[in-house]
C-alpha cells in the first residue's frame, strides 16, 4: 500500500482522485494549497506526489523545486492543462517525473501512477555514471553534474538518458523509447518523448537551441553523442 500525496486546489477533482486512488488500496493525503502539500509530503514517507500547478499560493514549479531541493526522490507527477506545452518542459527542468494534461483520462491517470510506483521500487544494480562533453550524469543519484552546482534529473529523464547511453552514437527509434520507458499500453502522447529531450537538452547542452550531444535523428528518434 501506497501513500500518495494529492497537491490540487480543484475539491471536486481532487476527492474524485482521492477515491478511485483509496478503491485501488493507496492510501492518500490532500492538500488544496502548495504550502500544506509541502507539509503533508515531509510528515510521513511519501511514495508519490501528484502536483497541480496552478495552486493558490506557492505554484507546483515552487513546490517541486523545494521537495527535491529538500531531497526528496518520491516520483511527482505534474497537473497541467491543455496546450502548455512549456509548463510541461518547466516542470521536468525541476525534476517532476512526469505530467497529464488536464482535462485527463481516469484511467490513463492511474496507468501512470502505477507505473511510477512500480519504477520507484526498483533498485539499481550498479552505480552508472557518464560524461556528456563537460558535463557528468548521474543515473543513481538522477543529477547532473556541472562544474558549478547540480540540476535534478526526473525518473523519466534519466531512464530516456540510461536508454540512449546504452546505444551511443546511434539513433533509438521514438517508439522504442515509449515502449521501453513508459510501457505498452500506458498511452503516453506523442510530446511525451519530446518534452523530455527538450528539458534534457536545457540541462546537458551548453547551447539547447543548437544540441551537439542530444541530437535529432529525423523520422527516427534521437541519439546521444557524448
Amino acid at each position: 500500500m501506497s501513500r500518495i500525496v494529492i497537491i490540487e486546489d480543484e475539491p471536486e477533482l481532487a476527492a474524485g482522485l482521492r477515491d478511485n486512488l483509496e478503491f485501488e488500496h493507496h492510501r492518500v493525503a490532500l492538500a488544496p494549497t502548495g504550502a500544506e502539500g509541502l507539509k503533508l509530503a515531509a510528515q510521513k514517507p511519501t511514495d508519490l506526489v501528484l502536483l497541480d500547478i496552478g495552486l493558490p499560493d506557492i505554484d507546483g514549479f515552487e513546490v517541486c523545486r523545494r521537495l527535491r531541493a529538500a531531497g526528496a526522490t518520491m516520483p511527482i507527477i505534474i497537473l497541467t492543462a491543455r496546450g502548455q506545452e512549456i509548463d510541461k518542459v518547466r516542470g521536468l527542468e525541476l525534476g517532476a517525473d512526469d505530467y497529464v494534461t488536464k482535462p485527463f483520462s481516469l484511467r490513463e491517470l492511474l496507468a501512470r501512477v502505477h507505473a511510477a510506483l512500480r519504477r520507484a521500487e526498483r533498485k539499481p544494480a550498479a552505480k552508472l555514471q557518464f560524461k556528456v562533453g563537460e558535463r557528468t550524469v548521474d543515473l543513481v543519484r538522477q543529477k547532473v553534474i556541472l562544474p558549478k552546482g547540480e540540476l535534478p534529473l526526473g525518473y523519466y529523464e534519466s531512464e530516456v538518458l540510461r536508454v540512449l547511453h546504452e546505444h551511443v552514437g546511434e539513433a533509438v527509434p521514438r517508439n522504442e523509447l515509449l515502449e521501453r520507458i513508459w510501457g505498452v499500453g500506458v498511452g503516453p502522447a506523442d510530446r511525451t518523448v519530446d518534452n523530455h529531450i527538450v528539458s534534457l537538452r536545457r540541462k546537458l547542452e551548453p547551447d539547447p537551441k543548437n544540441p551537439r550531444h542530444l541530437l535529432t535523428a529525423h523520422a527516427v528518434g534521437y541519439k546521444l553523442v557524448l
